[in-house]
């Protein structure tokens, strides 16, 4: 277990699908006086860990915590850099238009944005269509003065694990995170230059993999 790294709350889930098992998401929220949000993070992790299995209409039962266990054992060998993909880029003097035309071009669920060659924020369809539908003028405005804004962007190193990445996507409820490395030039700026990216796409990728082993 102490390869494992848990939450208390995760802890606590495990003591109570271990006593209480088979037992649903929403009396393991009661019993914890969460929500069944709060707690969809946790059991999913716990699940893709193999520590926790589901059945619907049953619920959730206790498995155990195997450092043998596959799935347990591949999501936490398996590196990002393995699994990362090409990110998508444009500058923040890039316009609104010529984003929204890269981002379907593209066929991605966010476009990341950089400033002198540096991660500076992230920009998603939902903020590109809340711009088009809101009256800009979006031929004229760069895609920065939408954008998320550094440091409020979750990001990921390529030594993380598939686990470590997972969780973030599943805390953050985001669709992807950009992958980075941190550097200082010559010139003496630093900050996060992108590698690529980590998306749902990618994590379920690699599930359908370990499927098939």
């Amino acid at each position: 277990m102490s390869n494992i790294q848990l939450s208390d709350r995760q802890l606590k889930i495990i003591d109570i699908v271990k006593e209480k098992g088979p037992i649903t998401s929403e009396q393991i929220a009661s019993m914890l006086s969460v929500t069944r949000a709060t707690l969809r993070p946790d059991l999913a992790i716990l699940t893709m860990s193999g520590i926790l299995d589901a059945r619907p209409k049953v619920g959730y039962f206790y498995v155990g915590i195997d450092e043998n266990n596959l799935i347990s054992k591949k999501l936490k060998s398996k590196k990002v850099e393995e699994m990362m993909s090409v990110p998508i880029v444009v500058s923040e003097e890039a316009t609104v238009y010529d984003t929204i035309v890269t981002i379907f071009l593209e066929d991605t669920g966010s476009v990341f944005v950089t400033n002198d060659g540096f991660l500076s924020g992230v920009v998603s369809r939902k903020d590109l269509l809340k711009s088009a539908i809101g009256g800009m003028d979006i031929n004229k405005i760069p895609v920065g003065i939408i954008m998320t804004r550094m440091p409020n962007i979750i990001i990921a190193s390529q030594n993380d694990s598939a686990s470590d990445v997972a969780r973030k996507i599943i805390e953050h409820e985001v669709d992807s995170i950009p992958v980075v490395e941190y550097i200082k030039r010559e010139d003496g700026k630093e900050g996060y230059r992108i590698l690529g990216k980590i998306s749902k796409t990618n994590i379920t990728r690699f599930f359908v993999e370990l499927a098939g082993e």
